[in-house]
Protein backbone atom coordinates (compact mmCIF):
# COMPACT_ATOMS: atom_id res chain seq x y z
CA UNK A 1 0.00 0.00 0.00
CA UNK A 2 1.35 3.34 -0.63
CA UNK A 3 0.86 6.45 1.23
CA UNK A 4 -0.80 9.28 -0.60
CA UNK A 5 0.64 12.82 1.08
CA UNK A 6 -1.06 16.04 1.21
CA UNK A 7 0.53 17.34 -2.66
CA UNK A 8 -1.16 14.77 -3.90
CA UNK A 9 -4.48 15.28 -2.93
CA UNK A 10 -4.63 18.57 -3.43
CA UNK A 11 -3.42 18.63 -7.00
CA UNK A 12 -6.58 15.56 -7.10
CA UNK A 13 -8.98 18.49 -5.98
CA UNK A 14 -7.39 20.77 -8.16
CA UNK A 15 -7.73 18.41 -10.83
CA UNK A 16 -11.05 17.08 -10.57
CA UNK A 17 -12.40 20.65 -9.96
CA UNK A 18 -11.03 21.84 -13.22
CA UNK A 19 -12.54 18.50 -14.86
CA UNK A 20 -15.96 19.51 -13.12
CA UNK A 21 -15.67 23.12 -14.62
CA UNK A 22 -15.13 21.68 -17.76
CA UNK A 23 -18.31 19.56 -17.33
CA UNK A 24 -20.12 22.38 -16.15
CA UNK A 25 -19.53 24.58 -19.36
CA UNK A 26 -20.80 21.18 -21.32
CA UNK A 27 -23.75 20.93 -19.38
CA UNK A 28 -24.70 24.67 -19.72
CA UNK A 29 -24.23 24.87 -22.93
CA UNK A 30 -25.92 21.83 -24.43
CA UNK A 31 -29.11 23.02 -21.90
CA UNK A 32 -29.32 26.56 -23.49
CA UNK A 33 -29.43 24.29 -27.05
CA UNK A 34 -31.99 22.71 -25.54
CA UNK A 35 -30.24 19.10 -24.62
CA UNK A 36 -28.72 17.48 -21.80
CA UNK A 37 -24.69 16.72 -21.59
CA UNK A 38 -25.19 13.44 -22.91
CA UNK A 39 -27.30 13.76 -25.88
CA UNK A 40 -24.55 16.69 -26.72
CA UNK A 41 -22.21 13.99 -26.95
CA UNK A 42 -24.21 11.90 -28.59
CA UNK A 43 -25.49 14.43 -31.43
CA UNK A 44 -21.63 14.98 -31.80
CA UNK A 45 -20.45 11.21 -32.65
CA UNK A 46 -23.40 10.84 -34.74
CA UNK A 47 -22.75 14.63 -36.40
CA UNK A 48 -19.30 13.22 -37.38
CA UNK A 49 -20.16 10.05 -38.08
CA UNK A 50 -22.06 10.10 -41.56
CA UNK A 51 -22.47 6.62 -42.19
CA UNK A 52 -23.95 6.65 -38.65
CA UNK A 53 -23.18 4.38 -35.80
CA UNK A 54 -24.48 1.53 -33.95
CA UNK A 55 -25.70 1.52 -30.52
CA UNK A 56 -22.90 -0.42 -29.57
CA UNK A 57 -20.43 1.96 -31.29
CA UNK A 58 -22.06 4.81 -29.41
CA UNK A 59 -21.88 4.02 -26.02
CA UNK A 60 -17.98 3.18 -26.94
CA UNK A 61 -17.51 6.57 -28.81
CA UNK A 62 -19.04 8.46 -25.83
CA UNK A 63 -18.12 6.39 -22.80
CA UNK A 64 -21.95 6.12 -21.89
CA UNK A 65 -24.29 2.87 -20.54
CA UNK A 66 -26.27 1.09 -23.28
CA UNK A 67 -29.40 2.26 -21.24
CA UNK A 68 -28.93 6.32 -21.52
CA UNK A 69 -27.63 5.85 -25.63
CA UNK A 70 -31.27 4.09 -25.53
CA UNK A 71 -33.21 6.68 -24.55
CA UNK A 72 -31.11 9.51 -26.54
CA UNK A 73 -31.55 7.52 -29.21
CA UNK A 74 -35.25 7.06 -28.99
CA UNK A 75 -35.64 10.59 -28.57
CA UNK A 76 -33.70 11.60 -31.57
CA UNK A 77 -35.94 9.30 -33.68
CA UNK A 78 -39.04 10.86 -31.94
CA UNK A 79 -38.18 14.20 -33.05
CA UNK A 80 -37.14 13.28 -36.70
CA UNK A 81 -33.46 14.24 -35.88
CA UNK A 82 -32.17 10.35 -36.49
CA UNK A 83 -33.19 7.05 -38.54
CA UNK A 84 -32.47 3.68 -38.35
CA UNK A 85 -31.33 1.28 -41.08
CA UNK A 86 -30.07 -2.14 -41.18
CA UNK A 87 -26.23 -3.04 -42.35
CA UNK A 88 -25.52 -4.52 -45.69
CA UNK A 89 -23.24 -6.65 -44.19
CA UNK A 90 -25.52 -7.37 -40.92
CA UNK A 91 -29.21 -6.65 -41.66
CA UNK A 92 -29.36 -6.95 -37.78
CA UNK A 93 -27.04 -4.34 -36.23
CA UNK A 94 -29.50 -1.22 -36.80
CA UNK A 95 -27.09 1.95 -37.70
CA UNK A 96 -28.41 5.34 -36.16
CA UNK A 97 -27.61 8.39 -38.42
CA UNK A 98 -28.98 11.96 -38.37
CA UNK A 99 -31.26 12.97 -41.02
CA UNK A 100 -30.96 15.51 -42.74
CA UNK A 101 -33.10 17.61 -40.43
CA UNK A 102 -30.86 16.58 -36.99
CA UNK A 103 -27.88 17.32 -39.37
CA UNK A 104 -28.94 20.91 -39.83
CA UNK A 105 -29.97 21.08 -36.42
CA UNK A 106 -27.18 19.58 -34.68
CA UNK A 107 -24.51 21.69 -36.93
CA UNK A 108 -24.33 24.87 -35.11
CA UNK A 109 -24.42 23.68 -31.65
CA UNK A 110 -21.74 20.80 -32.55
CA UNK A 111 -19.42 22.60 -34.80
CA UNK A 112 -19.32 25.62 -32.17
CA UNK A 113 -18.22 23.00 -29.27
CA UNK A 114 -15.45 21.48 -31.35
CA UNK A 115 -13.74 24.79 -32.50
CA UNK A 116 -14.11 26.29 -29.09
CA UNK A 117 -11.98 22.25 -28.24
CA UNK A 118 -9.88 22.95 -30.66
CA UNK A 119 -9.27 26.30 -30.06
CA UNK A 120 -9.05 26.23 -26.55
CA UNK A 121 -5.61 23.62 -27.26
CA UNK A 122 -4.32 25.66 -30.00
CA UNK A 123 -3.66 28.22 -27.33
CA UNK A 124 -1.39 25.99 -25.89
CA UNK A 125 2.15 25.52 -27.11
CA UNK A 126 2.58 22.49 -29.13
CA UNK A 127 5.18 20.78 -25.73
CA UNK A 128 2.50 21.68 -23.48
CA UNK A 129 -0.44 20.35 -25.89
CA UNK A 130 1.59 17.12 -25.72
CA UNK A 131 1.83 16.98 -21.92
CA UNK A 132 -1.48 17.61 -21.20
CA UNK A 133 -2.47 15.10 -23.34
CA UNK A 134 0.15 12.49 -22.19
CA UNK A 135 -0.25 13.42 -18.15
CA UNK A 136 -4.49 13.38 -18.66
CA UNK A 137 -4.38 9.79 -20.67
CA UNK A 138 -1.88 8.56 -17.40
CA UNK A 139 -4.08 10.31 -14.79
CA UNK A 140 -7.36 8.58 -16.59
CA UNK A 141 -5.45 4.99 -16.82
CA UNK A 142 -4.52 5.04 -13.03
CA UNK A 143 -8.04 5.90 -12.43
CA UNK A 144 -9.74 3.35 -13.99
CA UNK A 145 -7.13 0.83 -12.51
CA UNK A 146 -7.98 2.02 -9.33
CA UNK A 147 -11.65 1.96 -9.74
CA UNK A 148 -11.43 -1.22 -10.65
CA UNK A 149 -9.82 -2.99 -8.37
CA UNK A 150 -7.08 -3.64 -11.02
CA UNK A 151 -4.22 -2.03 -8.45
CA UNK A 152 -5.36 -2.49 -5.27
CA UNK A 153 -1.41 -2.20 -4.51
CA UNK A 154 -1.69 1.47 -4.90
CA UNK A 155 -4.51 2.36 -2.78
CA UNK A 156 -3.84 4.21 0.28
CA UNK A 157 -5.15 2.27 3.68
CA UNK A 158 -6.61 4.88 4.80
CA UNK A 159 -7.29 8.88 4.89
CA UNK A 160 -10.24 10.48 2.54
CA UNK A 161 -10.43 14.11 0.72
CA UNK A 162 -13.45 15.82 1.15
CA UNK A 163 -13.87 19.63 0.46
CA UNK A 164 -11.15 21.43 -0.14
CA UNK A 165 -7.44 20.52 -0.08
CA UNK A 166 -5.71 21.06 3.38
Amino acid sequence: MRDIDKQARKNAFLYCTFRDKQFALYDAFAKEKGMTMNMLLVVNALFYAKDGLTQSEICATVHHSKQTVSLIVKRLLAEGRAETFGREDDKRAKVVRLTDAGRAWAEGPVRHITTSEDAAMALLSPEEQEVLVALSRRFTQNLAALVNGEDERQMPKSGSRKGAPA
